[in-house]
Order: structure tokens, then C-alpha cells, then sequence
């Protein structure tokens, strides 16, 4: 490698430190979007909220499950009561998934439900429905609970907030645990700016067991967890038994689904510099070791059929001395020699018999094929030829192999 070259590489690889320390120092941008995973520590995931379930549950054992609801509960001990906790933006369950968990709550388990969006047959079976308002703006909103042993009266929620309250459910089965203060007026219309209560926080009973749905899951997030509204999330589970506690991840907006090993290794900071790392060298690699490193090989040419100019070059050879007996001589040999490989007649004595085959297999006139055969024997008899002579054999031997072809 020359000067020159690793002048080159060397700014090359600065370049390339620079850029990946810039990458690794420079700040994150906070990601706002919702997650809800046990992983996520972005300010709406559950990492807070999970890792304090050992303080809140100092006596539950906690299971985290990442299948589905069918799969964890179709084969799960139904001796051993416990908490199913759902905690997501949004709920939806197949039918296959709603049966099963009735079939849980019905034998006298709980399910925890923190959702601002549930629709499905869960719904319907459990005659809820959840309404939410959406603003361009944030606002403030208030939730409080019904329960008037805890500390708190109130708690107001700022930011990520699409209030969601129900305005349908059981009320035969149903207790309200608490309420979301919710504004009539938006952006989008011209209402007066009056304040509705709804409820937002429920439970109702099937079977042997309870629902517990709360409409407001920013509220388990980790913003809401590190700041003074964390006593919200630890009140809101106080209704749960002194149980099992099964942590739902797979029913996440946060869940990452992993479909190719590309996608994983792009999601890794470290696997993915990795990568950057491999197909920049292999780059520099192929753009240095490009260059011919040995000396020019020589182009050797393949040997030529140069008998046809062997051919031109005896025969001038031959016409310059005036040889034209021998000349005569070696012309006829060939031609006797090229009509008994290509017609298999015996040219040993130049007959009638010869003639016959030859003009039969040739397919030429038994009086031109007689004619040449004579001019041969003519010429074999002559000690000594002339130029008119090479030439009349010449013309009527071409003639003759015209007719059928070489």
C-alpha cells in the first residue's frame, strides 16, 4: 500500500470515529410514544410500574407472561387464585382469548384491566362501553376515587392524557371505584366550558371472580410512576386479592415483533454499529485491495491455423520455380486422396469402374467425370508439364467439387 493510500485510509477511519462518537454522545430525543412493556423505560412504558409490584405485593408472587391469554391460562392450575394485570392503551381480545379469561375470572380469579379503548366480545359480555374525547390540545385531568379511606382526594394527569370514561355498564353487578373529570368543551367546538363527571374506574363481578377496569393507563406509566401521582396506580391495586399476580406483556402497543434477523440486529445499538462497522471495512477492503498488487501477466495468443497461408506460400514456391510437374503431381495426389475419403472409392487404378462410381456417388455426368479422369491419366503420363496445363487441372478440378459441394 502506497503513501498516498494510507493517507486516505487513515482520514477514512478518523472520519468514521468521529461519526460513531458523535452518534453515541449526542442526545436521545424522549420518545413519547405509548410502550406499556415491563423493558420500556421511555416515559409511557411499565418499567417503574413493574419493578415496584415487589414493594406494593410484598407477600404475591409475580408471573410475567409474552403469549398469548389462551395459551397462558388454557392449561394453568385452577387451584392455585390469582391477579391477571392488562395494562395497555388499547384491548382487544379474540374469542378465543375472552372465553378463556371468563372462564379464569369465573372460578373466582381477577383480572385488572387498565385500558382507555376495550371493544370485543369482553365488552359485550361484560356490558361496558368506554367513550374517549380527543383533543389537539392537552389539558389537565382530574380522576379521584370513591373510596374515602385513602389519602389522596384528587389526582391530576397533564400530559398523554385522551380521557376515557364509561358510559355504559351493569349496574346490577357493577361497583364504582372512581371518577375522571372530564371537560364538555374542545377546540372543536363552541360548547360551554362545563366540567362532567364520569366513572372510569369499576369493578364488576362474574362468577366467582371480579373485573377491575380502569380507563386511565397513562396513569401506570413511568412518568406518572416517579412523579407525586404515583399513589394513583398503588390505590388502584389495593382492590386486587393477595395473590398471584400474572403481568400480561404480550398484550402491548410497545412489543417489539421481531420478522427477520436483520430487523433484530438494527434494533441492537450494539449489533447494529456492528454491522456499520463490517460493511465499511469490507468497503475499504475491496475499494483498496482492488488495486494489482504483481506485475502485468502477458497476454499469450493462442496459435493460428496458418495452413491455408502454408498452402498459398509452397504453391507460390512452387509457381516461382516453374515446377509445375511436381506441382501437377501433388494436386492430383490430394484430389484422389480428398474423392476416396469423402466418396469411399479405391482410386488405385483410374477405370472405368471408377468412373462409374465416382460420377454415380458425386452425382456429375459419366462424360465430365470421364473427362477429368483422363486429363489425369493424360498428365500422369506426361514427363514434364506446362503452365497451361496446372491451370486446366486447377479449373477442372475446382469444377468438379463445385458441383457437389466441399
Amino acid at each position: 500500500m502506497g503513501k498516498r493510500s494510507k493517507i486516505i485510509l487513515g482520514l477514512l477511519v478518523a472520519v468514521l470515529i468521529g461519526i460513531i462518537v458523535t452518534e453515541i454522545v449526542r442526545p436521545r430525543p424522549i420518545n413519547w410514544s405509548p410502550s406499556y412493556t415491563l423493558a420500556s423505560k421511555i416515559p409511557f412504558g411499565c418499567y417503574v410500574l413493574y419493578n415496584e409490584l415487589a414493594s406494593i405485593f410484598p407477600h404475591n408472587d409475580i408471573e410475567t407472561v409474552e403469549e398469548n391469554i389462551y395459551d397462558v391460562l388454557v392449561d394453568r392450575d385452577t387451584s392455585t387464585a390469582a391477579n391477571y394485570i392488562l395494562i395497555n392503551d388499547f384491548i382487544y381480545l379474540d374469542e378465543q382469548e375472552t372465553n378463556q379469561l371468563l372462564k379464569f375470572v369465573d372460578e373466582g380469579n381477577q383480572v385488572f384491566i387498565a385500558t382507555s379503548n376495550l371493544t370485543g366480545k369482553l365488552a359485550d359480555t361484560l356490558n361496558i362501553t368506554i367513550e374517549q374525547r380527543y383533543d389537539i390540545k392537552e389539558d389537565s385531568t382530574k380522576a379521584s376515587f370513591t373510596n374515602a379511606h385513602f389519602n389522596e382526594e384528587a389526582f391530576y394527569f397533564e400530559r398523554g392524557v385522551n380521557p376515557a370514561y364509561l358510559t355504559s355498564i351493569d349496574t346490577a353487578k357493577t361497583e364504582i371505584l372512581g371518577h375522571i373529570h372530564v371537560k364538555s368543551s374542545t377546540l372543536l367546538n363552541n360548547t360551554p366550558n362545563e366540567i362532567k363527571i364520569s366513572p372510569n374506574f369499576i369493578k364488576t363481578s362474574f362468577g366467582k371472580g371480579n373485573f377491575i377496569i380502569n380507563t386511565l393507563p397513562i396513569a401506570y406509566t413511568n412518568y406518572y410512576m416517579l412523579s407525586d401521582k404515583i399513589g394513583y396506580s398503588s390505590q388502584s391495586f389495593a382492590y386486587l386479592n393477595d395473590n398471584t399476580l400474572i403481568w400480561d406483556d404480550y398484550k402491548k402497543s410497545g412489543r417489539k415483533v421481531i420478522t427477520s434477523p436483520m430487523r433484530f440486529v438494527l434494533n441492537q445499538p450494539a449489533l447494529k454499529w456492528s454491522y456499520y462497522l463490517t460493511i465499511t471495512g469490507l468497503l475499504l477492503f475491496v475499494i483498496f485491495k482492488a488495486k494489482r498488487e504483481q506485475r502485468i501477466i502477458p497476454i499469450i495468443k493462442p496459435l493460428e491455423n496458418s495452413s491455408v497461408e502454408f498452402a498459398k506460400t509452397v504453391g507460390s514456391l512452387y509457381h516461382q520455380k516453374k515446377d509445375y510437374t511436381n506441382l501437377n503431381h501433388k494436386k492430383i495426389t490430394y484430389f484422389l486422396t480428398h474423392i476416396r475419403n469423402r466418396f469411399y472409392v479405391n482410386t488405385t487404378v483410374l477405370d472405368e469402374k471408377l468412373i462409374a462410381q465416382l460420377s454415380a456417388k458425386a452425382g456429375k455426368s459419366i462424360e465430365e467425370t470421364k473427362d477429368l479422369i483422363e486429363f489425369i491419366l493424360s498428365l500422369k503420363n506426361k514427363p514434364i508439364h506446362s503452365e497451361q496445363d496446372a491451370i486446366v487441372l486447377a479449373k477442372k478440378i475446382n469444377t468438379f467439387k463445385q458441383s457437389y459441394g466441399r
